[in-house]
C-alpha cells in the first residue's frame, strides 16, 4: 500500500534570486543566482548532482521547451535533466518531479529549479494565450482579476458576509502582507500600505481593488535534494529539514460544467490539502502547521484557502483575518516573506520560493522577519481559474516533526 515519501527526502540546501524587475539579467542570471546560493548552502560541487528537474511556464521565456537552457546555464555534466509545467504550480511540480526520483531510490542528490521572465513579454499581467483547449471550453474572454472578482462576490452571498466587511478583511491581508514583504531584502515590493491606501486604491475588478492584485516579477529558486542518510553525512552539524508532503488536484471540468459548485471556495485546494494532510499524518493543521506560504495572486483567495486548508472555519475567515490570526506575529502565519503580494509571481519560481521562506525560518535565517518557532510548514500553489485549476501543496519540516 502506497505511504507517501514522509522523511524520505531531505532538503540539502536553498537558493532563491532576488526578485523584481530585474531588467539587468536574463533567464541564465536568475537561475545562476538561485543555483550558486543553493549549492554554497549544500556544502556540495555540481558534479555531485545527478538530475535535475526544471520548471519554466510560459513560452515568452525564449528557453525553448526543453531542460537545455538549464543544463547550459549551469553547466551541468549531461545529466538527465527534465522540463515541467503545471501552470502556476510549475515550481512546486519540479520539486515534486526531484523528490519523487529520490524517494525511488533512482538518484542520491537532485536538483530542482525554477525561472519565468515575466517582466520581458510586454504584459501588465500574466500573458495572454489566445489559443488552446483551456481558453476555447473554460476560459473564453476571461481575465485573473474578474475570475477571483467572483470568487469574492460567491463568498459573501454564501456566508452572508457583508461586502464591507470582505474588503476590510482583504485590506488587511494585503497591509500583512506588505509590512512582512518591506522587512525582506529579496521581495519586489518593499513599502508599507495602510487599510486606506487599499480601500481608496483603484478598482481592478470589483471588488478587487489594485493593492488586492499581486504584482509582476522576474526571479528564480531552487533546492537540492537528497536523502536523510546523506544528508547527515553531508551536513552532520545543520538541522535536518524533510519533505513530509507533495500532493497535486487538478480540476476534472465538474466545477466549470455542472451546478454542485458553489464558486466560493476551491475545490482543487481542498482535495490536495486533504491527501497532503493524511500523507503528513496532520489531524488539525490550524494548530499543527506553524506558518504557510500560500497562492495569494488576490487577497481573496488566500483569505478563502485558509478555509480551505483547514486553518479557518467555513464562513469564519474575515474574522480570523481581522483578529490577526495569521499576521507575523500571530498563532498562524502566512507569506512571513510578503508572499505574491510583495514578491510577483515568476510563475516557474514561486512554489520553489515559498519553499526557500520555510527553511530560512526553520534555520533561523529569516532575519528581521524570522519567526518564534517553526518545525512544520505548508505551501500552496494554485493554476488557472477558480473553476479550473491546479492545487499543488507541500509540507515541509523538521525531521520526524
Amino acid at each position: 500500500m502506497a505511504e507517501g515519501i514522509r522523511d524520505k527526502v531531505a532538503i540539502l540546501g536553498m537558493g532563491c534570486s532576488k526578485f523584481g524587475e530585474r531588467w539587468d539579467c536574463g533567464p541564465d542570471d536568475l537561475m545562476l543566482e538561485a543555483f550558486n546560493e543553493a549549492l554554497a548552502d549544500a556544502g556540495i560541487g555540481f558534479k555531485q548532482i545527478e538530475a535535475a528537474w526544471f520548471g519554466v511556464c510560459l513560452e515568452e521565456n525564449n528557453v525553448g521547451k526543453t531542460a537545455g537552457p538549464l543544463a547550459q546555464a549551469l553547466r551541468l555534466p549531461r545529466i538527465a535533466a527534465t522540463r515541467v509545467e503545471n501552470a502556476c504550480a510549475t515550481g512546486t511540480e519540479a520539486m515534486r518531479g526531484a523528490a519523487y526520483a529520490v524517494a525511488s531510490g533512482a538518484y542520491d542528490i537532485v536538483l530542482a529549479l525554477g525561472v519565468e521572465k515575466l517582466k520581458d513579454t510586454g504584459y501588465g499581467g500574466l500573458p495572454a494565450r489566445t489559443r488552446g483547449v483551456a481558453n476555447d471550453l473554460w476560459l473564453p474572454n476571461t481575465t485573473a482579476p474578474g475570475a477571483f472578482a467572483q470568487l469574492a462576490s460567491a463568498y459573501a452571498a454564501k456566508h452572508g458576509v457583508s461586502m464591507t466587511d470582505l474588503k476590510r478583511a482583504m485590506a488587511h491581508i494585503s497591509v500583512k502582507s506588505h509590512a512582512n514583504g518591506a522587512l525582506n531584502p529579496k521581495a519586489h515590493l518593499r513599502n508599507p500600505i495602510t487599510e486606506e491606501d487599499v480601500l481608496k486604491a483603484a478598482t481592478i475588478a470589483a471588488p478587487l481593488g489594485l493593492y488586492d492584485c499581486c504584482g509582476v516579477s522576474d526571479g528564480a529558486a531552487c533546492a537540492i535534494l537528497t536523502t536523510p542518510e546523506i544528508a547527515r553525512v553531508l551536513r552532520p552539524d545543520a538541522e535536518l529539514i524533510t519533505i513530509k508532503s507533495l500532493e497535486v488536484s487538478v480540476s476534472n471540468g465538474e466545477e466549470a460544467s455542472f451546478g454542485s459548485w458553489d464558486g466560493a471556495h476551491i475545490a482543487t485546494a481542498r482535495e490536495a490539502g486533504s491527501r497532503a494532510y493524511a500523507s503528513a499524518k496532520i489531524t488539525d493543521p490550524r494548530t499543527q502547521i506553524q506558518m504557510a506560504e500560500v497562492h495569494d495572486c488576490f487577497s481573496i483567495t488566500e483569505a478563502v484557502l485558509m478555509e480551505d486548508l483547514g486553518f479557518s472555519q467555513h464562513g469564519r475567515v474575515i474574522h480570523d483575518v481581522l483578529d490577526g490570526m495569521f499576521d507575523r506575529n500571530g498563532p498562524l502565519p502566512v507569506q512571513p516573506d510578503g508572499g505574491l503580494k510583495c514578491f510577483g509571481h515568476p510563475v516557474g519560481a514561486t512554489g520553489l520560493r515559498m519553499v526557500y521562506e520555510i527553511y530560512l525560518q526553520i534555520h533561523g535565517r529569516a532575519g528581521a522577519r524570522q519567526l518564534k518557532h517553526v518545525n512544520l510548514g505548508l505551501t500552496h500553489n494554485l493554476g488557472g481559474h477558480p473553476h479550473q485549476n491546479v492545487s499543488a501543496i507541500s509540507i515541509v519540516g523538521r525531521h520526524g516533526a
